[in-house]
């Protein structure tokens, strides 16, 4: 949960100590735990005490003894500050390829292959280009005003940080839920949709059950209990097995479309015939609200754009930098390569799903009965159509090779999916367990008892146990088992609107982060002066004045108008296109689908202010326009990030409990 820090929590006179980047340096050895003695030189001789205490929630007075305590002051030595407890720490362990390909992996899921057939069948081929095209450029506008912040204080539980800390502190916690929720169910949803990926060699479902909702699982929460190591070499060989299918499959494409498959040369033959802007009649009444639900549709496509920001604490600091004594070294503080991530990643996925889906939309017409529709609209197989041109997939790309009757083609493209959607399983179960520990390894006391004992690590330091609780919606596949379940069934729709929810919540989420950038970026300038004149606040000189030294690390593009189209889009895709459905005519699957997430994330926000204020709740956002107030914040995200990470020199003990991490 966010943190709720203050001078006073810190019992010691911030103003006194030295914040400057040379300055704020730990011993160099050392395993850190509670009560490692830290240089934290230029403390003044002022009567205050030294001794301060992680940020929480509910965390008691600081064990360690300060002046209080002793009846004097300590003036000659270091002074002593709690940090976190081993079991509450991570490993700075990933490189920036592994930062690169976790992102990629999360990104590059089954929202291409499955979800593009869906808006193709909706919208026809302009939709597919669109849709895509216009998620593309939010997904990149997000991430600008994501990676700049994450270039400042790679943190964990960052985007929660950010929003508690420039908006409101109780919103910052309900992010962090809606946050673990996205990655929790669409963890869930991958290995559904990997089950139903299988479906295309119809495997039964005691195979399905077995392997893909019990086996697959299990072995992935197990690679992801023995360090982090091990995690980011899975997602490097996994995210170079997505990029190579991908480029398989584009390959295949291109070759289907010059003729090599039964059909001869297709060329533009599906373009020439129909009309310019085919739609489902079944499904809305006009192919503007088509294209409004491709968005929607769409979206769930770009979800994983933001796992950078998940990954930033275990990320390496970047060793090939310049000591930051150096003028010329332009980035003093540890931090991962957020700038090409935040970029071009969501670029390069928007090439991809561009290409890819332009291929699949020549190869195949957009009316194609075999071709996935909303679960409400019923099964889109006609019955009367010859078996030998049903397939059953629901990617566009598995049907377009199974026309083609090129042997083994499909059974290729389809073995690709399976991959993609069990490395980006893997993914979402990294993203949802970091998300959850970033928000409960800083609750302590009776009160938060049961959640602090998911914001702990084993002796990998890795956080098996929220790992476990994200596994809580593994209840939702086997419902796909149920023998009553069918294209047109409740269930299906259940596991539809689940995993809609999932992408709703994530542009909750990217909406949210984009509201905190913009009230950083602006009040950033209105201080600007007062950042300017502070020496220790040099790494925060957004709006450098001439003459002044430059140590900001990182100024994403096109801002302040970058900021503005970001939270615009993302409040017009959950206020209009998500519910552009409804349009057409009333169902209850489509009003969950668009609007569940909100209407649950709404009255959690206020929950938790009411729980946490009960009595004096204050209904106005962050105080930003007091330096005072602003500068209290900026030093508590600087403390959180220096004081959060364990030291690289830890020494793992023998033993099975290394793996869970229960002792």
């Amino acid at each position: 949960m966010a943190s709720r820090n203050s001078n006073d929590d810190y019992r010691i006179n911030l103003d006194d100590l030295d914040w400057s980047p040379t300055a704020r340096e730990r011993q160099p050895s050392g395993v850190a735990s509670l009560g490692d003695t830290l240089r934290v030189p230029t403390i003044s001789t002022t009567p205050q005490a030294n001794s301060l205490r992680s940020s929480s929630i509910g965390l008691g007075d600081s064990p360690l003894g300060g002046p209080d305590e002793a009846g004097e002051e300590d003036t000659t030595g270091p002074i002593v500050i709690a940090i976190h407890e081993k079991d509450r720490t991570v490993k700075r362990r990933l490189r920036g390829i592994h930062v690169f390909m976790i992102t990629i992996s999360g990104v590059l899921g089954a929202g291409l292959y499955i979800r593009s057939g869906t808006v193709l069948r909706i919208g026809g081929p302009g939709a597919v280009l669109i849709a895509f095209t216009v998620m593309g450029l939010l997904a990149w506008m997000v991430m600008q005003c994501i990676g700049e912040f994450l270039a400042l204080w790679p943190i964990s539980g960052a985007l929660v940080e950010f929003v508690a800390k420039f908006v409101d502190e109780d919103l910052g916690t309900a992010v962090g839920i809606a946050y673990w929720f996205t990655y929790s169910i669409n963890f869930a949803a991958l290995i559904v949709a990997a089950a139903g990926v299988l479906d295309y060699w119809d495997p039964g479902k005691a195979i399905q059950g077995t392997i893909m909702f019990f086996v697959v699982p299990l072995f992935l929460v197990l690679l992801n209990s023995f360090g982090v190591q091990i995690y980011g070499l899975t997602e490097v060989i996994g995210g170079s097995i997505k990029i190579l299918g991908v480029v398989i499959v584009i390959a295949c494409m291109i070759a289907i479309n010059l003729g090599a498959g039964e059909k001869g040369h297709i060329g533009t033959t599906n373009y020439k015939h129909g009309p310019m802007f085919p739609f489902d009649e079944t499904a809305v009444d006009n192919w503007g609200s088509a294209m409004f639900y491709a968005f929607s549709i769409a979206a769930f496509a770009y979800v994983g754009v933001d796992i950078t920001a998940a990954t930033a604490l275990e990320a390496r600091a970047d060793r090939r930098r310049k000591a930051s004594t150096d003028p010329s070294d332009r980035s003093p503080w540890p931090y991962i390569s957020v700038r090409f991530v935040a970029t071009w990643t969501s670029f390069l996925v928007w090439v991809i799903y561009f290409i890819a889906g332009i291929l699949m939309s020549l190869n195949i017409e957009w009316n194609d009965a075999n071709l996935p529709r909303l679960s409400w609209l019923g099964s889109p197989v006609i019955e009367d159509r010859p078996d030998n041109q049903k397939f059953n997939s629901d990617s566009g790309f598995v049907i377009s090779a199974a026309m083609s009757r090129i042997p083994g083609l499909a059974d290729l493209i389809t073995a690709v999916i399976f991959v993609t959607a069990v490395f980006s399983a893997n993914t979402n179960l990294y993203v949802a367990s970091r998300t959850l520990f970033g928000l409960t390894r800083r609750l302590q006391g009776p009160e938060w008892r049961f959640l602090a004992f998911f914001g702990k690590t084993n002796n990998y330091q890795v956080p098996a146990r929220a790992m476990l609780l994200s596994c809580f919606f593994m209840w939702v596949p086997f419902l796909y088992l149920s023998p009553h379940n069918s294209s047109d069934t409740t269930i299906s729709s259940l596991l539809e609107v689940l995993a809609q929810m999932g992408s709703v919540s994530c542009i909750v989420v990217w909406a949210c982060e984009c509201w905190a950038f913009i009230r950083f970026y602006n009040c950033m300038s209105l201080h600007r002066d007062a950042l300017n004149a502070a020496p220790h606040f040099a790494h925060l000189r957004r709006f450098r004045n001439p003459g002044t030294e430059d140590l900001y690390p990182w100024r994403s593009h096109g801002q302040p108008m970058t900021m503005y189209l970001a939270l615009l889009g993302c409040l017009f895709v959950l206020a209009v296109a998500d519910g552009s459905a409804l349009w057409h005519n009333w169902a209850s699957p489509r009003f969950l689908s668009a609007y569940l997430s909100i209407l649950c994330f709404i009255p959690l926000w206020l929950g938790i202010k009411l729980y946490n204020n009960w009595g004096n709740v204050q209904w106005k956002l962050e105080d930003l326009s007091n330096f005072i107030s602003v500068e209290k914040k900026l030093r508590e995200l600087d403390e959180i990030h220096d004081l959060a990470t364990a030291r690289d020199k830890d020494i793992l003990e023998k033993g099975w409990r290394n793996l869970w991490g229960f002792m």
